[in-house]
């Protein structure tokens, strides 16, 4: 009995070490992957609602929080492709950005990988396709806080979102999530 005491004495103790370490908190309560503006990319109109308190679009919400869902992304996807791209390339151009509290966008930033998940570089026309049509959406939703929390409570937020274009041979085949 003692020595099975000990046993559990030793994984007991660690796990305590463990638990009261303290908790990292990044430098103004900027998570990772939060967007710094760039005077040299963004557009210095876009308002940043809430400095230091932007975040991911998961923290509140179902997923993709647009007016009409994926749905009426695929359908404005379609109304506005352009066919005619001389590309064969074959991977995914992911653009993330940040939806104010008023339901504006901006601070957009562009990955290219191959089927790989390789970095790449796609054909500029393809890119620009893309991050011009993510740029004209204008369904976005806003977040608004309804946890218990009454300081926030009924207060919109700023939240990042992302759309990934999923390319197979130049063409757009799928737009996730």
């Amino acid at each position: 009995m003692k020595n099975s005491f000990k046993k559990l004495l030793i994984p007991l103790s660690l796990f305590s070490l463990v638990c009261s370490a303290q908790k990292y908190v990044p430098e103004n309560n900027q998570d990772v992957g939060n967007i710094v503006f760039d005077p040299k990319i963004d557009d210095p109109n876009f308002k940043v609602c809430n400095p230091g308190k932007s975040y991911q679009y998961y923290y509140f919400s179902d997923g993709l929080s647009y007016k009409g869902e994926k749905y009426e992304i695929l359908k404005l996807w379609k109304q506005t492709q352009k066919p005619t791209l001389n590309s064969n390339e074959t991977g995914y151009i992911s653009i993330r950005f940040l939806v104010n509290c008023e339901g504006k966008t901006g601070l957009f930033r562009i990955q290219q990988f191959n089927s790989n998940y390789e970095e790449v570089s796609f054909d500029t026309d393809l890119v620009n396709l893309t991050l011009n049509f993510v740029k004209k959406l204008s369904g976005w939703n806003t977040l608004v806080y309804k946890g218990n929390n009454p300081e926030y409570k009924g207060k919109s937020f700023d939240y990042y979102q992302y759309l990934t274009f999923k390319i197979e041979q130049g063409v757009v085949t799928e737009i996730l999530p």
